[in-house]
């Protein structure tokens, strides 16, 4: 059907909810999304006083306690620690000291202090106030493992006490999300191996996609990571003390005792050729030091239990994150205010309207819906991560996640991208639900981006569940608007930016479609609906890359 205008949204005209299969499931009626709900949702979010809810800000406390409110206000039971609505996850903030970094190149006893930042930018060591390293260099390729697909760049290599330099960026005949999945483990790998430090190459391709001067945009942002128990953090390696990212020019000079200059190696990438590893023959000192801030950010956790005495023990996972990225450094513009409207209020927005229409269901589903707002989003999927590591039900019981992240409402979309549907059976589900609305199912525009291991869900999908991460489509039902074109120009001009806020997307694009949002909400609560009447459990499917490396006994689709 058409997109409704926003008056009709704000009907509680009941639209028909057929679920899994008819022999499983029974109709259900439900009340539509309402668009105005979703708008007043937005507004709060993304306004000024709430500063960009940069990540353990007391303003994106007040953001917590607003989402918290809500799902309060609505029945559903608290799901956080302690009886609560909030999981604190404990943070390490670390700075990089001013004028710390220090690099030197060792050649035939010669010694060569490399600049900072022109020629290379490092952050702070998470574990470490204080390093100081000095070791040889092995040049490892791209520095990936694999078995799946018969690559290992350590092959016949010994980095142990050593400094690993790598090339940034990953083979081009792995396919996209496979390789970014691999690409995140290089750290673990050259740790794992004994390695004291990494050096990663910047590129001519990797150029031609994010210039090196942009990274130097973020040299004074701080890092951070939850903490263990022991205030330990998270996914760090205590021997990796070294750590730098080197622009191509300054680079050169690490292989000049190498059997193979580093122009030929980038030839080598030109022609789709993966570089073979070898000791450099030179020795490098890296040295810096680091500033520490111990804070806590909240998750906020809800829950609507489920009907059935078996399946309300299992559990369908909505998630989105509340963060942004606070206050803008830019120099050039008076708006410092990051507000995040579409990134991620819109997402927010979306999650609590499908909390309404669960919560107004006649009838609790047959599986509990767990509503999971979590912070940190922005620093790395930190409040995800955490709570999959400290998951607030069994971890075994979490049957499916489906996540919501920025879903640009500046156009009636006419169709839906759900980045994972091709690796799990929720791919059917979210392709019958979004049908309910008219909107078709496309595949992945920009599959070179990887997004599917790029946000929240994907910290669950490394535990083995199966997950569908949700967003508008390119096409509009507008024959005056280019969906794609829209979704491009909000990208480049407004992603990250100040301007992401309600009144400078309005005099660009026109109203916000808070009805294209509506659309969004009773698409998301028919998958999750689906999903938790549907007696057989999501699954991988078998030849998914997924499958292979997280699957679960549970949940594998040979065992459907």
């Amino acid at each position: 059907m058409k997109l409704k205008l926003i008056a009709t949204a704000l009907t509680l005209s009941a639209l028909t909810g057929c679920v899994g299969t008819a022999s499983q499931t029974s109709a259900v009626l439900a009340p539509a999304a309402n668009a105005q709900a979703i708008e007043a949702h937005m507004q709060f979010l993304s306004a000024d006083a709430l500063a960009g809810r940069d990540t353990g800000s007391k303003e994106h406390e007040i953001a917590a306690i607003y989402i918290a409110t809500q799902l309060q206000a609505l029945g559903l039971k608290p799901a956080g620690e302690n009886d609560s609505y909030y999981q604190r996850v404990p943070m390490r903030k670390a700075r990089l000291a001013a004028n710390s970094a220090k690099f030197t190149l060792h050649v035939d006893g010669k010694n060569t202090e490399l600049s900072y930042p022109k020629a290379f930018f490092t952050g702070p060591n998470m574990q470490h106030a204080a390093t100081d390293v000095t070791a040889p260099l092995v040049f490892a390729g791209y520095g990936m493992v694999s078995d799946e697909f018969s690559i290992n760049d350590y092959a016949g290599l010994d980095v142990k006490g050593k400094i690993v330099v790598i090339l940034a960026g990953r083979p081009d005949s792995l396919p996209s999300e496979e390789a970014a999945h691999l690409n995140s483990l290089k750290t673990k790998l050259a740790a794992e191996r004994g390695a004291v430090g990494v050096i990663t190459v910047h590129t001519p391709i990797q150029e031609k996609t994010r210039p090196y001067a942009t990274s130097l945009l973020y040299l004074n942002t701080p890092s951070m990571q939850w903490l263990n128990a022991d205030g330990v953090p998270a996914d760090n390696y205590p021997n990796l003390k070294a750590g730098a990212y080197m622009h191509p020019d300054a680079a050169a000079a690490l292989f000049a005792k190498a059997p193979v200059s580093l122009v030929d190696i980038f030839t080598q990438l030109d022609n789709k050729h993966s570089p073979k590893g070898f000791d450099l023959g030179v020795s490098a000192s890296l040295s810096r030091k680091s500033n520490y801030e111990q804070i806590s950010s909240p998750n906020v956790i809800a829950v609507l239990p489920g009907s059935d005495p078996i399946l309300k023990d299992e559990y369908v996972v909505i998630t989105a994150h509340s963060d942004h990225i606070g206050l803008s450094n830019d120099l050039r513009s008076d708006d410092k205010i990051n507000n995040g409207a579409m990134d991620n209020a819109a997402g927010v927005s979306i999650l609590l309207e499908t909390a309404r229409l669960f919560a107004q269901l006649p009838e609790a589903p047959k599986r509990s819906i767990l509503f999971v707002v979590v912070t940190g989003e922005e620093k790395g999927l930190l409040g995800a991560d955490y709570f999959a590591n400290h998951p607030t039900r069994p971890i075994e019981k979490l049957v499916a996640n489906v996540n919501l992240d920025m879903p640009v409402l500046l156009y009636p979309f006419a169709d839906m991208i759900a980045f994972g549907a091709n690796h799990s059976s929720l791919g059917n589900v979210v392709k019958q639900a979004a049908a309910k609305e008219g909107i078709a199912l496309s595949a992945d525009p920009m599959p070179e981006q990887a997004i599917f291991t790029r946000s929240d869900h994907y910290t669950l999908v490394k535990k083995g569940i199966p997950a569908v991460f949700l967003m508008t489509g390119f096409k509009s039902q507008d024959p005056k608007q280019d969906g794609g074109q829209i979704w491009g120009s909000f990208f480049a001009k407004h992603y990250h930016k100040p301007s992401d806020d309600i009144p400078s997307l309005t005099k660009e694009y026109g109203p916000i479609r808070y009805d294209a949002g509506a659309v969004f909400t009773n698409i998301n609560f028919n998958i999750a609906l689906d999903i938790a009447n549907t007696k057989q459990r999501p699954y991988w499917l078998k030849d998914s890359f997924f499958n292979k490396v997280f699957g679960q006994p549970y949940n594998r689709e040979a065992i459907k």
